[in-house]
């Protein structure tokens, strides 16, 4: 099955804790276009005082990178985002046009901390939609509040937030809680979108075996919607919730 699309992807060698030579960048691509990923995001992490590349550092590595696989046999569709960590500095970066929306600037990829949900968290999404860039909270099965209680994200979903299922978690990459949640939120229709959070090559034989458990437990319509037409929908600026 082909035409997927992987919104969220550290391919993007030297940037962040993602691949660490454009070597393995081309390996991680070529993989994931075995897995049927025919589009692949570049999503590095924005999270001053940790990985501090700007809008314009990134869009420079990415075309370094872009032009690295650019002679390379089965490489799938490439575009940039960002990954933003969400703080006051990232957060005004967003509104200011500063930040990395994916390609169309329909929608933008956002992470929280891991420990906590932040302080008028769904205020802060609305802010974004004013804007007209979609959230797109990337793998919300990781956040400790969430093991506790998927409702948690209920007033993010109600304000257009989508969610994006990491697949490694319904293999077990990230622990029971993770799986568990991740297993949640997907019985409860939460999700609209999957991808692979793929930092390294060794990582693709988790997304490999996350796709494979995403088809057994939300059926192939739904797996093929998460896969390929919500991702494009996301991109496209035509996400119906």
């Amino acid at each position: 099955m082909r035409g997927f699309i992987d919104l969220h992807c550290h391919w993007l060698a030297g940037v962040d804790d993602g691949a660490e030579t454009q070597e393995e960048g081309v390996a991680m691509l070529r993989a994931l276009r075995e897995l049927g990923f025919d589009t692949v995001m570049a999503t590095p992490h924005m999270h001053p005082g940790l990985f501090d590349g700007t809008r314009a550092e990134l869009a420079e590595a990415y075309e370094r990178g872009r032009l690295s696989a650019a002679d390379e046999p089965g490489i799938p569709e490439l575009g940039l985002a960002a990954e933003h960590h969400l703080d006051d500095v990232v957060f005004q970066r967003l509104l200011a046009g500063q930040g990395l929306p994916y390609p169309g600037g329909h929608a933008a990829l956002i992470e929280f901390p891991y420990e906590r949900l932040p302080v008028r968290a769904a205020a802060l999404m609305f802010e974004l939609r004013r804007k007209k860039l979609r959230p797109v909270l990337a793998h919300p099965e990781r956040y400790r509040p969430v093991w506790k209680d998927i409702e948690k994200l209920g007033p993010l979903l109600d304000g257009g937030t989508v969610l994006l299922l990491d697949v490694g978690a319904l293999a077990g990459r990230y622990g029971r809680a993770a799986l568990r949640s991740a297993e949640q939120l997907l019985e409860a229709g939460f999700y609209y979108a999957a991808c692979s959070d793929a930092h390294r090559l060794p990582d693709v034989e988790a997304v490999a075996q996350g796709i494979e458990r995403l088809f057994e437990l939300a059926g192939q319509e739904e797996a093929r919607f998460m896969l390929a037409e919500g991702p494009r929908a996301i991109l496209d600026g035509r996400v119906d919730v």
